[in-house]
C-alpha cells in the first residue's frame, strides 16, 4: 500500500501520522530538523513544545479545550496519551513535561512498524505543474523537492512554515490566500454585548441595514479612553517574528492613537453613517463589532488589532458603553504565524480544493493552540486514512469540539476576516430549544449540557467509523 507521507513533526504532524498508522496505513513523516530549524526551536525531537508547556484547562465538562481533550483522548490520540504520561501539578490544567512529553511522541512513532521519519527540509509541493519560480525553490541546495507521484500529502508545518515551502503554497494558492502574520482584533460572544446601549446598523444602511454592532462613545469617553490606551502596557515581539517596522495594512490601535488624538476617530472608530437609538446626540466616536462565525454567536472588534496585555485588553475595552460585561473568546494580537484562508482554500475533508492530493493540517489551517493543531492533525490523518482505504470520509458531528473546530475553517468563519480561532463555546450550534414555556440552560449549566451533547455524539461517530472499518 503507498504510504501517506506528512510534512511536519509538530503536534499535528505526529498526530496525522500517529492516525494514519492506526488505521493500518504506512505513513511517512518528513521533519526537517536538524538540517534545518527555526529560531524558536532548541531540539530536533518531535512536538518540541516551542512556547507554554500547558495544554490548558482539562475540564471536559465546563470548558470547550478541555471537552477537546477528552474527544481526543477517545478518538485515541497520541498526544494526549504521551501528554497523561508527561504531566506535571498544574491544578485543573494538563501541562507537561516538555522534554519527556517530546521524547514520548518521538519513541512512539519511531517504534510503529509503519511509520517512516525521514528528515530533511521539504522544500515544495508534489504538483504535477509547477510555475518557474517554485521550480527554482525546490531545487535550491540542501532541500528534498517531493516526486510528483506522492498522491497523497498531509502540510502541518505549523506558524514558522520555512521561507521556501511558503513561497510554494503562496505560488499554488495565490497572494492573497497566504498570510505572514496574525493581525488579531479581539473576539466577544454576542450573548455578553448590552444591546440596551449597543445597536444593530450598517454604514448608510449599507447591506442588510444592519450587518454591524455599533457601541458609541461621547466625547469625554473617547477622550478617557485614547489616554488609557496611550498609558496600557504592551507585549514586546520576539526577535525572530521579524515585524520592523509596523505594517499600515493593519497597525495596532494603541500605534494609531500615539498619532494623535483623533487618528481612531478618522479609522476604526469613526462615528459617520450611523444613527444611535438611544440618544438624539451624534455619537462622537463607535465601536463597531462585525459577526465572526456562521452560527452568529461571536463578533470580532472592527480593526481593533492590538499588542496591548491581555488583562489591559480586557479592563479596557470593557470601559466601552454596551461592552462592560463583555466576554471574550480570545483577545487581540500580532506576531509571526503563517497560515491559510481555509474558509476559501479548503474543503471539509481539509483538502486542498485546487489540488486534492494535499490536505492540511494544525496551525497553518487557522487554529490556535496545542490542542487546536493536534485537533485538525487527528482529523487529517484519519481522513486521509480512510480515502486511501476507499472508506467514506465523515468528518464529527459539528456538535463536538472537533466538528465544531473543523466546521469552522472549513466554511463557518467569515474567509474575509478570517483569523485563527482557540476552540470554544461559540463555535458550537445551540443546544435545541426547550419545550415551550421552559427556559433552556444558561451559563455554566449551559456549557454542561453542550458538553453532554458533544460526547453522545461523538461516540456516534467513533462507532460509525469501527463499523465502517
Amino acid at each position: 500500500m503507498r504510504p501517506v507521507h506528512v510534512i511536519g513533526g509538530g503536534l499535528a504532524g505526529c498526530e496525522a501520522a500517529w492516525q494514519i498508522a492506526r488505521a493500518g496505513v504506512p505513513a511517512v513523516l518528513h521533519e526537517m530538523r536538524p538540517h534545518a530549524t527555526t529560531d524558536a526551536h532548541r531540539t530536533d525531537g518531535l512536538a518540541e513544545l516551542v512556547c507554554s508547556n500547558s495544554f490548558r484547562s482539562d475540564d471536559a465538562e465546563y470548558n470547550a479545550v478541555g471537552l477537546l481533550h477528552e474527544e481526543m483522548r477517545r478518538a485515541g490520540s497520541l498526544i494526549l496519551q504521551c501528554g497523561d504520561r508527561t504531566r506535571l501539578p498544574a491544578g485543573g490544567a494538563l501541562a507537561v513535561d516538555r522534554d519527556r512529553f517530546s521524547d514520548a511522541v518521538t519513541q512512539a512513532l519511531t517504534a510503529d512498524p509503519l511509520v517512516t521519519i525521514e528528515r530533511g527540509e521539504i522544500a515544495g509541493l508534489p504538483l504535477a505543474r509547477v510555475s518557474s519560480r517554485a521550480s527554482l525553490l525546490k531545487t535550491a541546495a540542501g532541500r528534498n523537492r517531493p516526486p510528483r507521484d506522492w498522491d497523497s500529502v498531509i502540510v502541518a508545518t505549523g506558524p514558522l512554515t520555512s521561507d521556501s515551502l511558503s513561497a510554494a503554497i503562496r505560488d499554488l494558492t495565490g497572494e492573497d490566500a497566504l498570510a505572514f502574520f496574525d493581525a488579531i482584533a479581539p473576539i466577544l460572544y454576542l450573548d455578553s454585548v448590552d444591546m440596551s446601549k449597543a445597536w444593530k446598523q450598517s454604514r448608510y444602511d449599507k447591506g442588510s441595514g444592519a450587518d454591524y454592532i455599533n457601541c458609541a462613545l461621547d466625547r469625554a469617553q473617547y477622550e478617557t479612553f485614547i489616554a488609557e490606551l496611550r498609558a496600557a502596557e504592551k507585549i514586546e515581539f520576539h526577535e525572530w517574528e521579524g515585524i520592523t517596522p509596523y505594517f499600515e495594512g493593519c497597525l495596532p490601535i494603541e500605534v494609531m492613537a500615539e498619532r494623535g488624538v483623533e487618528t481612531l476617530r478618522y479609522g476604526p472608530m469613526k462615528p459617520v453613517g450611523l444613527t444611535d437609538p438611544h440618544s438624539p446626540v451624534r455619537p462622537h466616536a463607535v465601536v463597531q463589532l462585525r459577526q465572526d462565525n456562521a452560527l452568529g454567536t461571536l463578533y470580532n472588534m472592527v480593526g481593533f488589532q492590538t499588542k496591548l496585555k491581555y488583562g489591559d485588553q480586557t479592563r479596557l475595552f470593557r470601559t466601552i458603553p454596551g461592552l462592560e460585561n463583555a466576554r471574550f473568546a480570545r483577545l487581540g494580537g500580532i506576531h509571526r504565524n503563517t497560515f491559510l484562508n481555509s474558509p476559501r482554500l479548503l474543503d471539509g475533508a481539509l483538502r486542498l480544493v485546487r489540488e486534492p492530493r494535499l490536505r492540511f493540517a494544525g496551525q497553518i489551517t487557522g487554529v490556535e493552540g496545542y490542542i487546536e493543531s493536534a485537533a485538525i492533525g487527528l482529523l487529517a490523518g484519519r481522513f486521509a486514512a480512510a480515502e486511501r482505504l476507499d472508506l467514506a470520509i465523515s468528518p464529527p458531528p459539528a456538535t463536538t469540539a472537533l466538528g465544531a473546530l473543523l466546521a469552522h475553517i472549513t466554511g463557518g468563519a467569515v474567509a474575509e476576516s478570517f483569523q485563527p480561532m482557540n476552540v470554544n463555546f461559540g463555535l458550537f450550534p445551540p443546544l435545541d430549544a426547550p419545550a415551550s414555556g421552559k427556559r433552556g440552560p444558561r451559563g455554566r449549566e449551559r456549557k454542561r449540557a453542550q458538553s453532554v451533547r458533544a460526547l453522545a455524539d461523538l461516540a456516534g461517530w467513533l462507532g460509525a467509523r469501527e463499523a465502517a472499518e
